[in-house]
């Protein structure tokens, strides 16, 4: 329902020619966002693999 009433909201600020080209936006942006999260992880397995005893403990 909160889905409909903020599409209605976006549909009546925006209008219905400028709609499409925001929502392209936002699916980029988070596009973006998302790929920039998945690159962050590489990083930090390349440092785990530099110092292998950091994290765990040896017995």
């Amino acid at each position: 329902m909160e889905v409909v009433v903020v599409l209605i909201i976006a549909l009546i600020v925006l209008g219905p020619s400028k709609l499409p080209n925001a929502a392209r936006s936002v699916g980029k942006g988070m596009r973006e966002f998302k790929a920039a999260l998945t690159d962050a992880d590489p990083r930090r397995d390349d440092e785990d693999a530099e110092f292998p005893g950091l994290d765990s403990p040896k017995s």
